[in-house]
Parts: C-alpha cells; structure tokens; sequence
C-alpha cells in the first residue's frame, strides 16, 4: 500500500517547529485549536512559508458555527489572498446553512478565490445530516479533500460513516480522517482506504500561576509534540506496510 501523508494541525510557533521535526507530510496552520481552529496569524503564515515544509492554513473567522455574514466572507477572501500572496500552497475553508447543509453560494465564492491554490473542506462537514450526500456536493463544487470525523466526535468513532463517505468520494476526492487519532485510535481505521491521516499530536502544557488566574490561560493548553508526530508515522508505515 502507498505511504500515507500525516497531516498535523498547529497553532503556534513551537508547533510548527515540532510538526517538521517530527517529520509531518503537511500542517494545517490554524490559531486557537482549543476552539476547532481560526485562522492563523499573518507571523505565523509568514513563518510557515519561509520554513520549506508544506503549510495550509485554515481560513475560519471566528468560533461558532458555519454560518458567515457577506461581511465575513469578505474578510475570508482577503485571508485567502494573504496566504496566496505569501506562497502557501493550499487552504482549509468550509461554510454551512443554519441547518448544518453545505452552503454552496459562499463556498463557491471561497473557491474562485482560492482557484489555483489546493483546497480542503473542513469539519464543518460534520454537521451536515446526510455525510455521503455531502461529499458529493463537495466533489462538484472541486474540493481535492474533505477532513472529517465522519460525523462523531471522534474518529474512530465515526468509522462506519466515514466507511459510507470513502465510498461517496470514489477517485479524485481524497477523505481525511481526523480527531482523536492517536497511535492507540489508530488500529480501529485500519480497514479504511486511507491515503491521508489528520491528527493534532499534542502534549498538555503546565499551566497555573498569575496567566491562569486572570484568566490569560483556560488551564488546557496543549501543543504539538515531535516524539508523537514520529510515533503516529511510523505507527501509519507499520499497519499500512
């Protein structure tokens, strides 16, 4: 079986540093990952791009759900032409109706502005009521891959779905798993056609102290580790040999 690509997502500088020394095939670069992820600092995009290794930032103006206002979507498209004009070579985007279906308006919009940059579809999709319908929308509108957890909180969790969402996708959409994958969650995927694999590959932090009391940490931190970036690829190359 081909080598599977081990995407890590990171939300600061010292992440993106462990990512690439821990040998990631690509990062997903966000901010705030204790929220699902936000759109990256303009540094930290400029930093992922001088550093050589394959960088996509997530392009998600706020928390909450999905559903964004013509003013976001505008702020979204500058974001799009920030990473474009910086070099990065794809973009993380998604945007849902109220009821958890695919808007296709505003992403269509996102699209024709990432045109010519790789696109993923992020886990907005999650939401959706029918996944595998879903994915066919995604695949017409031209996303070249879709991260999710088929629809549950975890991964692994969300196997069967994400099984019925393989299958949708046929060639020329790549599904990405991703949440809670570890090297212990990893076995219960093994009998998915991966090709490429999402995981966060954090470590908590020690937090307490005066940034914790006045409220400058939640006490959850956690940050991308390289000794389990290194672990879950060789885990992948064992049970994918």
């Amino acid at each position: 079986m081909a080598k599977i690509l081990l995407e890590v997502c990171v939300d600061d500088a010292v992440g993106l540093s462990e990512a690439i020394a821990g040998g990631a095939g690509r990062i997903e670069l966000c901010a705030a990952l204790a929220l699902g992820g936000l759109t990256p600092s303009y540094g930290l995009m400029q930093m992922a791009a001088q550093s050589g290794a394959l960088c996509y930032p997530i392009i998600r103006p706020r928390s909450g759900d999905f559903n964004y206002t013509v003013a976001e979507v505008e702020v979204m498209r500058v974001d799009i032409r920030a990473a474009r004009k910086m070099g990065l070579k794809g973009v993380v985007l998604g945007a849902s109706h109220p009821d958890g279906r695919l808007n296709e308006t505003v992403l269509r919009v996102l699209l024709a502005e990432a045109r010519g940059l790789d696109t993923t579809l992020h886990r907005c999709i999650d939401l959706t009521v029918n996944k595998p319908e879903a994915v066919i929308v995604a695949k017409t509108l031209g996303f070249q891959r879709i991260l999710t957890s088929g629809g549950a909180v975890t991964a692994a969790a969300g196997a069967e779905t994400l099984a019925a969402m393989f299958a949708a996708a046929g060639d020329g959409l790549i599904i990405m798993p991703g949440s809670g994958i570890s090297v212990e969650t990893l076995p219960k995927l093994a009998h998915l056609p991966l090709t490429e694999i999402h995981a966060s590959c954090a470590s908590s932090l020690q937090s307490g102290g005066a940034p914790l009391a006045f409220g400058f940490q939640s006490g959850t931190e956690k940050r991308t580790d390289s000794a389990k970036v290194a672990s879950l690829k060789a885990a992948l190359a064992l049970i994918y040999s």
